[in-house]
This record gives C-alpha cells, structure tokens and sequence, in this order.
C-alpha cells in the first residue's frame, strides 16, 4: 500500500472521486486532502478559472486531476459529464456535491418572499438529486460507492431568519437518509456532513457577503456577529476546512466502511446529538 509523504497508507489509494462545487471552498479544501490520499479527481463546476486553481492545488500532492465546466442543476450535462468520466476512469468510487451559492438568511418571515423562501430550498435539493442520480447509475452497477451530501446546523436549530436555511438543510438530511436506505442493499453508502459556518472560508466563500448582510441588517459589526457564531460552540471555535475536508476522506474511504445514513455533526459543539 502506497505510503503519503511523512508516513501512513493513504485512504482513498485508487479510489475515483466526483466533486460538484470543485472551484468552491469545500470543494477545493476536499480536493486537496483527496489528492493526497490517493484518489484521481474529476472536478465539475461553472468557474473555470476557480476549477483550474483548485487542480492546481490539488495536483501539487501528485494527484490526476481534470476539470469540466458542468452546471449541476441540469441532469443532462451532469450525466454526460458523469458517462464521460466512468468512461475515462472506468468507475466513479467517490461522489461530493459541494455546490454553495448565496441565499436569503436572517429576515423576519414577515419580511421574506416565497421565492427568497424558496430559492435554496429548491436549489440545494435540485442539485443534490440531480448529482446523486447521475453517479448512483454507475456505482450501482459497480456494486460499491460513496455518495457525500454538505448540510448545515440550520437543519437542528431555531430562531429569526432561520427558515429557508432550515427548510433546506432538514431537507437534504432527510434526503441524505432515505437515499442511504435506497442504495444500501446495492452498496452504496450516503453519508451527510453538517458544519458550522467556517472562519477561513469568508474569503472565498459566498458566505461572506450573506453573512455581512445578516450582521448590518442587525446593526452588528461582522467580527461581532462572527463572535456570537463562536459562543455557540463548545470549543469556543467554528470549525475550519482543513477539518471539513478531512472528515470527508475518511468517510469516503473505506475505513468507515460501515458507515451509510449518517448525518455527521462538525459544527465544534454548537449542536450536540
């Protein structure tokens, strides 16, 4: 078994792995620690620029890595994209839909439309079946395969301003459950991560212009509400994507083996199961 520089077998030695949202700041953080686990990538996104500096990232730990403008919201250019793939690499072992775009959070329902209600609702659901119905045909046929969904602690928490993210977010749980109780008898495994709102990822992430608008809409300085995030938790942190990432290796490879119709709480203590 193949050894990763300063020592240890590599989790995911062979494995092919799909990420939707590969420009993204999950979506590239994944990149990177799969390639240095071993795995080939195929990175699908609308950036290309974003799409290229992510394969560059992830080409530096020796990995091969190719790139595709896919918009995962259309199941036809998801599935040519997903046929192109089990052609080139002959399976698909790894599937992540890290696709994130900007949504409405932090309004009064009273003050929040139906379609800002339903736009992530909608959206993060769509892509989530549209990506998982593509590579479920060829990991089916295979007998093997790890489908990886990204929620967030919307789906367990209360308050103002919580309720498109939480419609979504309980949604795709939900989703992630009964798709893991579909595809388990063929061996498939659907294994959801929750994270909290991660501090390294505002940079390059949509979430620092909805998480602005959330603090000025309460009159709070953004370092100020960020802190509030941080007093939720127990570590007295948010988590970071190197953490993210990390946990998604493994439970992509095949040391969590038994591990299918989980919802996997990373969000440093801010929800406790």
């Amino acid at each position: 078994m193949t050894k990763r520089d300063g020592g240890g077998a590599m989790l995911l030695e062979d494995k092919v792995a799909v990420i939707h949202g590969g420009g993204g700041s999950i979506g590239s953080a994944a990149a990177r620690v799969f390639a240095r686990e071993g795995a080939r990538l195929f990175l699908a996104g609308r950036s290309l620029p974003r799409l290229e500096a992510a394969a560059a990232a992830a080409s530096a730990h020796g990995a091969e890595v190719s790139v595709a403008v896919v918009d995962a919201m259309d199941q036809d250019a998801v599935d040519r994209h997903v046929a192109e793939v089990t052609e080139a690499a002959g399976r698909i072992d790894v599937a992540l839909n890290a696709v994130g775009f900007d949504h409405v959070q932090g309004r009064a329902i009273g003050d929040t439309s139906l379609e800002e209600y339903l736009h992530p609702v909608t959206g993060y659901l769509q892509t989530n079946f549209v990506t998982a119905k593509a590579v479920s045909r060829p990991m089916i046929a295979q007998g093997s395969g790890v489908i990886l969904t990204i929620s967030t602690p919307g789906a367990r928490l209360t308050g103002r301003g919580l309720i498109g993210n939480a419609a979504q977010s309980a949604g795709l749980e939900g989703f992630s459950r009964a798709l893991a109780g579909e595809l388990g008898p063929a061996g498939v495994r659907v294994v959801c991560v929750r994270p909290h709102a991660m501090s390294d990822a505002l940079e390059t992430s949509y979430t620092s212009e909805m998480f602005g608008r959330i603090a000025d809409d309460s009159g709070t300085p953004m370092w100020q509400w960020l802190d509030g995030l941080v007093g939720m938790t127990l570590l007295g942190r948010l988590p970071v994507l190197d953490e993210v990432a990390e946990y998604l290796a493994f439970a992509a490879s095949d040391r969590a083996g038994s591990m299918t119709g989980a919802i996997a709480n990373l969000s440093a203590g801010a929800l406790v199961d």
